[in-house]
């Protein structure tokens, strides 16, 4: 099938899947700093908080994806070329997981924002007068309760995030889209290629609605128990 590049568009799908994987990690870290900093009493924390997301969420990700890749290339240029250093070339991984972490922390920055609104302020008020410090308030009553009500809204940014790499191909990045792309020039066969290709995307997506969809049933079990 594909006359024998079949297991390179699978081992594009292995890549392309570490890249989610990672990107998400760094998006949930960025959401949280963001949604902290808009729930913050600081001014300058909320509206540079206010600032990032409604920025990059109102321009397209491709956009940001040659913007920080390539700006990021340059600036890296200018900086080595005046201390006289050699610099190095981005690599098309990082420069991805980056980028899409980047983008997708700021959808993330909103879901967390809403699921700590969720929450009842008076646990919060309770846990401080007990004794216990905001950053422990917050780890042990607020983020285990924000999680039911994060999840929908996280189970839609991840699956978005998922069929985003599919971008990074425009930047090197060897991923599935890169390797259907070569296998389509070489076997001419643009309908099988992609045909494989949107079956491995609906394979993942689908395994992940599956795998989300059992965690917002688990996560609800106390909830609806005690009436919430």
């Amino acid at each position: 099938m594909l006359q024998g590049y079949l297991p390179s568009i699978l081992e594009g799908g292995v890549l392309t899947l570490k890249l989610a994987g990672t990107a998400l990690i760094v998006s949930v870290a960025l959401g949280l700093v963001g949604a902290l900093f808009k729930s913050s009493q600081s001014r300058v924390l909320t509206l540079l908080a206010e600032l990032y997301s409604t920025v990059v969420r109102g321009i397209p990700d491709l956009v940001w994806m040659f913007l920080l890749f390539f700006g990021a290339q340059m600036l890296l240029n200018d900086v080595c070329g005046y201390f006289g250093w050699q610099s190095p070339n981005i690599d098309p991984f990082a420069a991805g997981v980056l980028t899409l972490g980047f983008i997708f922390g700021a959808y993330m920055t909103e879901t967390f924002r809403g699921a700590m609104m969720a929450v009842h302020k008076g646990q919060m008020e309770a846990g401080l007068a007990y004794g216990m410090s905001p950053l422990r308030v917050f780890f042990r009553i607020q983020l285990p309760q924000m999680v039911r009500y994060a999840l929908p809204s996280f189970s839609n940014n991840w699956l978005v995030l998922v069929k985003s790499t599919a971008l990074v191909s425009v930047i090197g990045l060897n991923d599935v889209m890169y390797r259907a792309d070569a296998a389509k020039s070489a076997t001419q066969q643009p309908f099988d290629v992609y045909v494989v290709v949107g079956m491995l995307f609906l394979i993942v997506t689908g395994a992940s609605n599956l795998l989300l969809h059992w965690m917002e049933k688990r996560y609800s079990l106390g909830a609806k128990e005690s009436g919430l």
